[in-house]
């Protein structure tokens, strides 16, 4: 999976980008302007979604015939699990603190808000994510289960996602919740997460009437439809590639359209390669710093997947 050297053009440093591809002088300060109000409105429009989704089908569904009532509550189950892809995504951003340049904002709303609804340990989930970026695919590489031993066979990935869409995977994740309430060193992480999933438990309870809400159209969605979201995202990112210090070793380049970015890679997260080369750029000056390497000739059409359909198809080609 590891592009060839006759595609890797040494090009790099220019008098924009430095060796490893990061922004330098003028370029690095406008590509790290933070943008704070307009991620306000992003944690605002990634709870008012869902919170229409939900309203949607516990007030409109039950004057529908029974066939339309289920074709809603399928497709909004679908789009539950998409909450979870844009929430962790901006939790993603505050454990880089991108998203409010006051540290104790973006910590609050990025933990509060974000991820530990997502059922994200906030604080122990940078520690690993910056783990992550040290050593990409690395011995000190904590997700390399994810990331190692593409391409797989078809038959392998089909297992793979049929766990993850029957919650076999996500049942594993959420057992793991329950065992770190019983450690004292993450008690405390795992005890946030309960108590946000209780508030919006009740919530969803008493304002729709309906007690089971919150496990069917919240914990159900997290369980299947976000797992296999997450795995397909992930593998995308660095399945299949190797240690090294150039990150076009390490992270795949995939053609961004609207469709993938409303479901796998919400937020500019698919400019992947961008975001390991300078991690301090906010997740909307990605694509222009995609297009800096681009035209500095270091990222060429070569090492560009055209989909995330055809990059699947090659991680499970083997």
């Amino acid at each position: 999976m590891v592009p060839p050297p006759t595609v890797l053009p040494d090009v790099l440093p220019t008098d924009r980008l430095n060796e490893g591809g990061m922004a330098i002088g003028q370029l690095r300060e406008t590509l790290r302007q933070p943008h704070p109000w307009r991620n306000s409105l992003n944690v605002a429009v990634a709870w008012a979604e869902p919170a229409l989704l939900l309203a949607l089908v516990c007030w409109w569904t039950p004057s529908l015939p029974l066939a339309a009532a289920l074709a809603v509550w399928a497709t909004v189950f679908l789009l539950i699990g998409r909450t979870f892809a844009r929430l962790s995504i901006l939790g993603h951003e505050a454990a880089h603190r991108l998203l409010f340049p006051n540290k104790k904002l973006n910590d609050f709303v990025g933990a509060w808000f974000c991820d530990y609804p997502a059922f994200v340990p906030y604080d122990a989930y940078r520690r690993q994510h910056m783990a992550h970026h040290r050593d990409e695919l690395g011995a000190n590489e904590p997700d390399l289960n994810l990331y190692r031993g593409y391409p797989i066979t078809r038959s392998s990935m089909r297992r793979k996602l049929q766990r993850d869409a029957f919650g076999s995977s996500g049942w594993k994740n959420f057992r793991g919740l329950f065992l770190a309430l019983t450690r004292r060193s993450s008690r405390p992480f795992a005890l946030r997460i309960v108590a946000v999933q209780l508030v919006l438990f009740v919530l969803m309870g008493l304002i729709s009437g309906r007690w089971w809400l919150w496990a069917a159209m919240w914990l159900a969605p997290w369980l299947t439809v976000w797992r296999v979201l997450n795995r397909l995202r992930g593998i995308a990112e660095h399945g299949g590639m190797e240690h090294s210090t150039d990150r076009r070793h390490t992270t795949h380049v995939i053609r961004q359209t609207w469709l993938a970015r409303m479901w796998i890679v919400p937020f500019n997260t698919g400019w992947h390669l961008a975001h390991h080369a300078d991690m301090g750029v906010p997740f909307q000056q990605l694509p222009e710093l995609h297009n800096e390497l681009v035209a500095s000739g270091w990222v060429t059409p070569a090492i560009e997947y055209r989909s995330y359909v055809s990059l699947w198809n090659a991680l499970s080609g083997g």
